[in-house]
């Protein structure tokens, strides 16, 4: 190869050299050295959804058959053709391909197909357990274990389909439905919220709600709201918070957070820690990576859900803080072992990059550690704990103590007799 072929193999090389992520991405592939933690947590068990994890595992192609049963049912209900939505899908693709954040391989007819059996396959079931219009066709797919692993697969970062793509073909498919009938369908946003209402914790409403997909609508689920109400992020990171068990040694109460609706609401006043109690769940453990991993890709700068997982971390070091915490009442352990609790909060934290952090948790910590620093707090917390801690104890103690007087009044009235 001359000079010249060399100098123009170089151009065409950089003629294709684009930008590999646009603003509009927002379905990622989790970073490897998070993935490598737990890569269960992040790849689908049961129903692949997008391009990510098409055709890439032999126990997902069960459910290709269920989707296109689900896909054909749904252009049958649908007001439109066949035809329109395949060249709705095509106006899109271009789009669509730039919300991912890599260059995806497949050609567009393939992606096409995907993108139609995969949102159909959304839009039908999401409408079925919308209106509860199951068929005996669905007795398979309605049994807990299945049901349960394709909500979990849905909500995993590398499963996923932009909202909008699932939002337009929805409208599309009711779009020429008469006005009474169309006005009496609510919006896909209210049969994604309903689907997914078990996450819901703090009874979110849909109404002026805005998401990417449905991991970010989990983690939508799980900030405060509205947005005024979210603290400020300050670029000094929070680097130490003693665990559960040293904070009570040093006089510091557990006690659930009843008043709040936001798992992310801890609270600490006086010498009370108020948590909102959190059921860790065969689940959890994924919910939270998918989130955390979201963050890192694409809100980094406001990684509300890192925070309350770094918070965590720090209050749990052994099975002790666990079982401490279940005592109190502030964890709900349907894992079983102690232990197991521990290393699932151990973990999740781990490889993570904090830019920032949330300044209503930055200055919950410094006031925990600023307490934690009190001798007298931890004198106090000492007494309590070994001469107060049950009501016959401190009976017994104060018996004690009232003896204690007596004998030294008794002691110094007979060294007065004697003097004089």
């Amino acid at each position: 190869m001359n000079h010249e072929d060399v100098v123009n193999d170089i151009k065409a090389m950089l003629e294709g050299a684009e930008p590999p992520v646009s603003s509009d991405c927002c379905i990622y592939r989790v970073p490897f050295d998070i993935r490598r933690l737990n890569e269960d947590a992040y790849t689908p068990k049961v129903v692949s959804i997008g391009p990510f994890h098409h055709r890439r595992h032999h126990r997902l192609q069960n459910m290709e058959r269920h989707k296109l049963i689900y896909c054909k049912a749904f252009l049958e209900r649908a007001n439109a053709s066949l035809d329109t939505f395949v060249h709705h899908i095509e106006e899109v693709e271009p789009n669509f391909r730039r919300c991912y954040s890599e260059t995806l391989e497949l050609s567009k007819e393939e992606l096409v197909k995907v993108i139609l059996v995969d949102s159909s396959f959304i839009i039908e079931l999401f409408w079925r357990f919308y209106y509860d219009e199951w068929s005996q066709d669905d007795a398979f797919l309605l049994k807990p274990w299945l049901s349960t692993n394709i909500r979990l697969d849905l909500l995993l970062l590398e499963n996923q389909l932009p909202f909008f793509v699932l939002d337009s073909l929805f409208n599309l498919s009711i779009g020429s439905a008469h006005g009474s009938d169309r006005n009496k369908i609510p919006s896909f946003l209210v049969f994604t919220f309903d689907y997914f209402s078990y996450y819901n914790r703090s009874n979110l409403g849909s109404r002026n709600i805005t998401i990417k997909h449905f991991t970010d609508l989990i983690r939508t689920f799980h900030l405060q709201h509205p947005l005024q109400r979210r603290p400020l992020r300050i670029d000094e990171p929070v680097t130490h918070l003693q665990s559960a068990t040293e904070l009570l040694e040093a006089g510091v109460r557990f006690k659930v957070n009843t008043k709040s609706d936001c798992l992310l609401d801890l609270r600490f006043s006086g010498r009370v820690l108020e948590i909102p109690q959190l059921k860790v769940e065969d689940w959890t453990e994924i919910l939270f990576r998918n989130m955390v991993a979201l963050e890192q890709c694409h809100y980094p700068h406001e990684s509300y859900i890192t925070d309350y997982v770094a918070v965590w971390d720090f209050l749990i070091n052994t099975s002790r803080d666990v079982d401490l915490l279940v005592r109190k009442g502030v964890l709900v352990n349907w894992l079983g072992e102690s232990d197991s609790v521990a290393n699932l909060f151990n973990s999740l934290w781990k490889n993570i990059i904090h830019l920032n952090f949330s300044s209503h948790y930055f200055d919950l910590c410094q006031d925990l550690n600023d307490y934690c620093r009190d001798p007298f707090h931890k004198l106090k917390a000492t007494l309590r704990r070994d001469y107060c801690n049950s009501p016959w104890q401190t009976a017994a103690s104060i018996a004690g103590i009232v003896l204690l007087i007596l004998s030294l009044l008794q002691s110094v009235c007979s060294v007065l007799q004697v003097v004089q």
